[in-house]
């Protein structure tokens, strides 16, 4: 068992508080199916054709934390999935997130990232908003031991 974080890099322009908008967001990760969030059970089974073992991954909803102003340009784990045989290699982010005005508070709904880019304008402020060059990467979160 293993938990892989998901990390987001992107550039924000006027805006933070990105995030994937409820509880039943779809993640789109590499060589498995859109993966709907929940709760007690696995989010994804997926039986071995060769061994009969079956294999999981579990969103582990606590810790999803929104992409903000003052990560911009770096990266940010997101998401953390618990592992059970099976490991996500790849993300493709498309429509569900949510951010807000960094100066205005404005909601943006349906954020489409789809090709990595997004704007908008933002009334409150009269300028534009936007998310760029979106980028990611999965990363092996270590579980702390104890003796």
């Amino acid at each position: 068992m293993g938990k892989i974080g998901l990390q987001f890099k992107a550039t924000l322009e006027n805006i933070t508080n990105l995030r994937p908008a409820g509880e039943d967001f779809r993640w789109y990760l590499k060589d498995s199916h859109p993966l709907k969030g929940g709760r007690g059970s696995a989010t994804m089974v997926q039986k071995c054709k060769l061994c009969s073992r079956e294999n999981s991954i579990d969103i582990l909803s606590h810790t999803m934390k929104p992409y903000n102003s003052e990560d911009n340009e770096t990266f940010k784990t997101i998401v953390e999935f618990e592992c059970r045989g099976l490991e996500p290699v790849d993300f493709q982010p498309q429509a569900g997130f949510v951010a807000e005005g960094a100066e205005s508070g404005t909601p943006f709904n349906e954020i489409n990232l789809l090709e990595k880019d997004w704007n908008d304008y933002d009334e409150k402020i009269k300028d534009s908003v936007g998310i760029y060059e979106v980028t990611h990467r999965c990363h092996f979160q270590e579980t702390k031991s104890f003796p």
